[in-house]
């Protein structure tokens, strides 16, 4: 067995805990982590992407200003929202489930879906498409400190990414 000698933001009691190892059969111990600290995390800061049009980040920008810090389980009608009212689509997009979200984008808005799997790495504007078996799924905006919808979050959502769209 291995064990790191640290644990970026974890905090030690002192105390041990001993046990014996099962492939030398000695007795060994270790600090018991007794606190975590998710602040001391660092996430990565997202980008502006210069090929995007700028009223992507500008629409990043008003979901963020008219977020909430809880779910309300309106996210695709408030990135409906601040798509509408950034210019990024000259009508309020008509689908109901948020999973269908990029479908629309690209179909009706001339959106392009990006060659992106990793939710961090999304520039900022760019919306981000989940999908969910049974459920409505869920959409959100890449901003540069996290993720915005109808709320506020540094971390994206754990969903299966289905996409992220973007206006080129």
């Amino acid at each position: 067995m291995i064990f790191a000698s640290g644990a970026e933001g974890a905090s030690r009691s002192g105390k041990r805990f001993v046990y014996k190892d099962k492939k030398t059969g000695k007795v060994a111990s270790v600090s018991v982590v007794d606190r975590y600290h998710e602040g001391r995390i660092v996430y990565p800061l997202a980008k502006i992407d210069p090929r995007l049009d700028k009223r992507m980040v500008r629409a990043a920008t008003i979901a963020q200003e008219r977020s909430r810090a809880r779910s309300k389980s309106r996210c695709w009608h408030y990135v409906k929202d601040a798509l509408l009212a950034s210019g990024a689509v000259n009508s309020r997009p008509k689908t109901v489930l948020a999973k269908h979200a990029g479908e629309e984008l690209v179909r009706v808005y001339g959106f392009k879906k990006l060659p992106i799997r990793d939710p961090y790495k999304a520039p900022i504007g760019a919306v981000l498409v989940y999908g969910a078996r049974r459920a409505a799924g869920h959409v959100e905006i890449r901003t540069k400190t996290g993720f915005v919808s109808d709320f506020r979050n540094k971390k994206p959502s754990r969903r299966p990414l289905i996409g992220v769209y973007a206006k080129v």
